[in-house]
């Protein structure tokens, strides 16, 4: 894998909204304990705008995002638990950095330089997030807290050799900003001892409306600038076709409501997965330059998101397998649909399948994966 400079992104992420603002502020406190005594840090960043953004050690894990509406009313967009317990007891890769292979590896078995790996199958016949002990499950190191104008924290895991059944040392880096701009910028960067596999992102559920709004996240409109995507089969692994958007229904070409045919059964996609989970292929190679993949917007609030990047692929899962038995931070229960997540990654099942690229990491290379969340409002019609 390439050393890609997106040097670009970085700038966008972390400029201010203007040189005379008032820096922003990250506070440091404990969000809990981890059964061995360790200590979970939580992270606030501020802005001089009235947007928050939490992240916690535990996966390194977006805990909340709050963000005003039109009319300057805040809320948090960004589905979780309102304490540690939640996340221990019952993690749903709320927010979370997942890793060291995003998505799903068929059967969690690849090849590298002729040899074998069998990583740990947890999602059916196959691997998904990395094995059962991915990213999300560990606690990462908190090694940088800045105020500014950008305040950021900068957390770090160093995987074992051998961790979840991957090669090669990997010490890898999530740094979360916040500028004026209401821009959230997500960063991740990966070296190793020995070749790998890497392909990191972040596992945020979404919902405009706000967490725990009685609608949920079908009536945000969506927009995904994408011809193309990867059908799978009954087991969420991609086939290796290309497919065509136009005349199916996962055209979101121009803003659509997630669920105006989130259960349409008449596409045997749709059966497979319960609602969509695939991956759209915004471009069939990585882009030199960042660009918006994606566009969510609540009409009712005017909130929107845009989520700027030079990934290829985006995953789109419709929140398909809520099924109310968690209680998310306004006390409210999650329901099917309440939330959705929108990954830039490399495509699913990269190891796998040549014909999606390359995943490979080697000494002296950097992985990256860098992503800005852009948050503003729509005027009332």
């Amino acid at each position: 894998m390439r050393d890609t400079a997106i040097g670009c992104l970085t700038l966008i992420a972390l400029s201010a909204a203007s040189s005379a603002a008032v820096a922003g502020d990250a506070e440091r406190a404990e969000f809990g304990r981890m059964p061995d005594g360790r200590v979970v840090e939580a992270i606030t960043l501020t802005n001089d705008t009235g947007m928050t953004v939490k992240v916690i050690a535990l996966g390194a894990a977006l805990q909340s995002v709050i963000v005003p509406d039109r009319d300057g009313r805040a809320a948090d967009v960004a589905i979780g638990y309102p304490t540690l317990d939640g996340y221990l007891a019952k993690p749903e890769y709320f927010g979370a950095t997942v890793g060291r292979v995003a998505n799903r590896i068929a059967a969690g078995r690849f090849e590298l330089d002729g040899r074998t790996y069998q990583t740990p199958v947890n999602n059916g016949p196959n691997a998904l997030h990395g094995g059962t002990a991915g990213f999300d499950k560990v606690l990462w190191e908190v090694i940088a807290v800045e105020d500014g104008e950008a305040p950021s924290v900068t957390l770090r895991y160093v995987s074992p050799d051998g961790d979840q059944g991957y090669p090669g040392e990997l010490t890898t880096t999530a740094t979360y900003a916040l500028n004026d701009a209401n821009e959230l910028s997500v960063r991740y960067e990966a070296t190793t001892n020995a070749p790998t596999v890497v392909n990191i992102s972040n596992h945020g559920y979404w919902n405009m409306a706000g967490e725990g709004a009685p609608a949920g996240a079908m009536g945000n409109l969506l927009t995904i600038p994408a011809e193309e995507y990867t059908p799978t089969d009954a087991t969420a692994i991609p086939t290796g076709e290309f497919r065509k958007v136009e005349g199916t229904v996962f055209d979101f070409r121009t803003p659509t409501a997630v669920g105006l045919r989130v259960r349409d059964a008449s596409d045997p996609q749709i059966l497979f997965g319960r609602g969509y989970d695939h991956n759209w292929v915004i471009s069939r190679e990585r882009s030199a330059e960042p660009r918006m993949i994606a566009r969510l917007e609540d009409p009712v609030s005017g909130r929107v998101m845009e989520i700027i990047s030079d990934q290829p692929g985006l995953q789109f899962y419709s929140g398909n397998f809520f099924d109310a038995t968690i209680v998310g931070k306004s006390g409210q229960i999650y329901r099917m649909g309440d939330a959705i997540v929108l990954e830039p990654q490399m495509f699913p099942d990269t190891p796998n399948q040549p014909a999606f690229g390359s995943v490979r990491l080697d000494p002296g290379q950097t992985y990256r994966n860098a992503m800005v969340f852009r948050f503003s409002t729509t005027a009332q019609d």
